[in-house]
């Protein structure tokens, strides 16, 4: 690696519009995010399947899943 030209590698803290905080490593001191792990719906497992007009069951039966 060349000397002098990468920018300086730091601990970042981290804050979500939820308000959890945590500390990961970047090249700013701060950021501010909208969602997080604690947050999003994959993770907290709160997400729903939109189903338009069946599409759901229709896959579910063409390939014969549950």
């Amino acid at each position: 690696m060349k000397k002098g030209i990468h920018p300086e590698y730091m601990e970042c803290q981290v804050k979500c519009a939820c308000g959890n905080e945590f500390v990961v490593r970047s090249n700013k001191s701060e950021l501010s995010i909208d969602i997080c792990n604690e947050c999003h719906p994959f993770f907290t497992g709160s997400e729903k399947i939109v189903d338009a007009a069946g599409r759901v069951e229709k896959f579910r039966n063409k390939y014969k899943l549950s």
